[in-house]
C-alpha cells in the first residue's frame, strides 16, 4: 500500500483541477497540463484537495505513481520545473535561434535540436536553461541535450547538469 497516495493532495490558490473520464486537467498561473490515467485508480477533486482511491486491488502498484504524477502536475503549473546544463570546453558554445537550439560541440558540423512545444530554452554564455510545466518533458529534453556530448573524465569537456560532479581521472604520468 502506498503511503504517498493515502494522503490528500492540496490544491493551491489560483489553481484548478478537473477530472473527466480519466483525463486530469490542471490549470494554474504558469500554464495548463493534462494527462490520461487508467480507470483502476479513482481520482476525486473536492474541498480544495485531490484524493486518489484504489478501485481494483491489481492496480495498487500504480496508486503511488499516479499520486506523484498529480503532485508534479500541480507543482508544474504553480512553480514550473527547470534544468540547467553547463557546456564546458574550448570552442564549445550554444545558442537559441528561433525554435532550434544550435550547439558547437567540437564536431565538424553544428548540432541543431528542435525545441519541443511547451518548453522554454535559453542559452547564456555556457549555461543552457530548460524550463516548462511538464516535469517529464523538461527532464527528457535536458537528457537529450546532455547525450549529444557527455562530459569526459580527463578534462571535463562536454555537457553536464549544473549540480553534477564529474569525477576526474589523472591521465598519463611522465616517466
Amino acid at each position: 500500500m502506498s503511503r504517498v497516495a493515502k494522503k490528500p493532495i492540496a490544491i493551491p490558490e489560483k489553481t484548478t483541477v478537473t477530472v473527466d473520464k480519466g483525463v486530469v486537467v490542471v490549470k494554474g498561473p504558469k500554464g495548463e497540463i493534462s494527462r490520461t490515467f487508467r480507470p483502476g485508480i479513482g481520482i476525486v477533486v473536492g474541498n480544495n484537495e485531490v484524493t486518489l482511491t484504489l478501485n481494483r486491488p491489481e492496480d495498487a502498484v500504480l496508486w503511488g505513481t499516479y499520486a506523484s504524477h498529480v503532485k508534479n502536475m500541480i507543482k508544474g503549473v504553480v512553480e514550473g520545473f527547470e534544468k540547467k546544463l553547463v557546456v564546458e570546453g574550448i570552442g564549445f558554445k550554444s545558442d537559441v535561434k528561433g525554435t532550434e537550439l544550435v550547439m558547437s560541440l567540437g564536431f565538424s558540423h553544428q548540432v541543431k535540436m528542435p525545441i519541443p512545444a511547451g518548453l522554454k530554452v535559453t542559452a547564456d554564455k555556457n549555461v543552457i536553461s530548460v524550463s516548462g510545466v511538464d516535469k517529464e518533458a523538461v527532464g527528457e529534453f535536458a537528457a537529450s541535450i546532455r547525450a549529444k556530448k557527455k562530459p569526459e573524465p580527463y578534462k571535463g569537456k562536454g555537457i553536464r547538469y549544473e549540480t553534477e560532479v564529474i569525477r576526474r581521472k589523472q591521465g598519463k604520468k611522465a616517466a
